[in-house]
């Protein structure tokens, strides 16, 4: 009878979703009742951004699910806390998975976003033609492949293999017409034309590139964008030197005159392409040493408030996000979590004066002896500074047995619980973390000294009339 029944709903799940063009995932998650699971894709495959599509609580049986609208398949992860998996959803489509069963709640105290593991996520009776299905299935036969001549390819540059693999591929997958599978798979196979030097950069550019359309969401089409056009502008094209870079940097109109430049590149000729190139080119250099990033910034700005390309603006608006992420004078992420009394508090209501954000644990010996030197400061700065601690510790209770034996912990202490998100908005990879944000809300200083290393003389300087 429950079998009916589910089926029942999944029917009638997958008629909806056809009729209003959702997405529908219907899942279980043992082990993970009371959590929350969420969907999640990435708003560009350049910078990597990651947009937020559905969140669901699962229920007391371990169900639950998921819906969206899609405007075209999307490559999407799943994630309870941080554990997570990759899938690929079409548009209009109904998915029934099931996640292996794990321990959420171990008590080994761990960095979630450091030491998360991957959920092991299986598709309930998919469609023939399902698109997770096909693309695992080739990427088996590609890797078996690969793995078997990888010495005669890379080494011996035997040009021949390749056509053995496209035998191979059209026997068995010959008959899937699905828009995304194709362009994934003709690009994969780019990347083995690439490593066997079958053909020159320029062949490959005019082969995969020019006068050809952008895939923007193929994850095979992005991977060997990227792969292709690494320092592509600095190191593979020739129109323009390294140094020549940090002078139009510096001058006037730079993203105007670095496009104007680039036109030179025959690979390049392409004006959509170009850009895109260019926004990738302009988040690798950021990372050097060597250029003004408020510089670099001000051309992906520029990218993305005049490009004629939808594409690019939107491109261009995720590099800005990823680039100026918790920079000065960007605005702090936002939280509520529950203060020691079980109060919700939210950054919000700390407008006003500065605020000192901590992150700890109580298993992290340095972060206890970074929090007795506060009592100080706090003492010295606390009517002038909003002090904030925010426990990392997975139980309440381990927050609370420990503050309470301290009395001059006088501040505020909050508990991040199962809102590990937060983790991921400020990029908590160790602990202590300190972090500055001024009165208005936004990012004064990231990351922060430590009280032991200097932190002081900090806040004196923030406060100095």
């Amino acid at each position: 009878m429950m079998k009916r029944i589910s089926l029942i709903f999944l029917v009638f799940f997958s008629f909806l979703s056809f009729l209003s063009g959702q997405t529908v995932i219907l899942g279980s998650a043992p082990g993970a009742e009371g959590k929350t699971i969420r969907l999640s894709t990435y708003g560009d495959l350049i910078s990597f951004y990651e947009i937020p599509l559905a969140s669901s609580r699962i229920d007391s049986t371990g169900s639950f699910t998921l819906s969206m609208q899609l405007q075209e398949t999307q490559y999407v992860i799943l994630s309870i806390e941080f554990h997570q998996a990759p899938i690929f959803l079409e548009p209009g489509k109904t998915y029934t998975i099931k996640i292996a069963q794990m321990d959420y709640n171990e008590s080994r105290e761990i960095n979630p976003l450091i030491n998360a593991e991957n959920l092991q996520l299986e598709i309930v009776k998919p469609d023939q033609d399902d698109l997770n299905i096909v693309i695992g299935d080739f990427n088996g036969m590609y890797n078996s492949f690969l793995l078997e001549h990888f010495n005669a390819l890379y080494r011996d540059k035997d040009k021949s293999l390749l056509d053995s693999l496209r035998r191979m591929i059209l026997s068995t997958f010959g008959e899937v017409y699905n828009p995304y599978f194709r362009t994934y798979a003709a690009y994969k196979i780019a990347a083995l034309e690439q490593l066997t030097q079958a053909m020159t950069q320029s062949q490959i550019a005019s082969e995969y590139f020019i006068g050809k359309p952008i895939r923007y969401a193929n994850l095979e089409y992005m991977d060997f964008f990227n792969n292709f056009f690494t320092k592509y502008i600095t190191v593979t094209s020739k129109i323009l030197k390294y140094t020549d870079y940090r002078k139009i940097l510096d001058g006037p109109d730079p993203y105007y005159n670095l496009l104007r430049t680039l036109a030179k590149d025959t690979i390049l000729k392409d004006s959509q392409l170009r850009e895109l190139v260019l926004l990738k080119g302009m988040m690798e250099l950021y990372n050097s040493p060597d250029f003004n990033k408020d510089a670099i910034l001000r051309v992906i700005s520029t990218a993305g408030n005049v490009s004629p390309f939808l594409e690019n603006r939107e491109v261009a608006s995720d590099i800005w996000k990823v680039l100026s992420r918790l920079k000065p004078g960007t605005e702090a992420p936002a939280f509520s979590l529950p203060d020691r009394n079980h109060n919700m508090v939210s950054l919000s209501s700390f407008h006003g004066k500065p605020v000192l954000l901590c992150f700890w644990t109580t298993y992290c010996q340095g972060c206890l002896s970074e929090l007795d030197l506060m009592i100080e400061l706090y003492k010295r700065f606390g009517s002038r500074i909003h002090f904030i601690s925010i426990s990392s510790d997975r139980e309440f209770i381990k927050m609370m047995l420990f503050i309470t034996r301290k009395d001059d912990y006088k501040w505020t202490f909050l508990h991040a619980g199962e809102q590990l998100e937060i983790l991921k908005d400020y990029d908590v990879r160790s602990y202590p973390l300190f972090v500055l944000i001024d009165q208005e809300g936004n990012i004064l200083k990231y990351p922060v000294e430590y009280p032991s290393k200097g932190l002081e003389k900090v806040l004196e300087t923030i406060l100095a009339p």
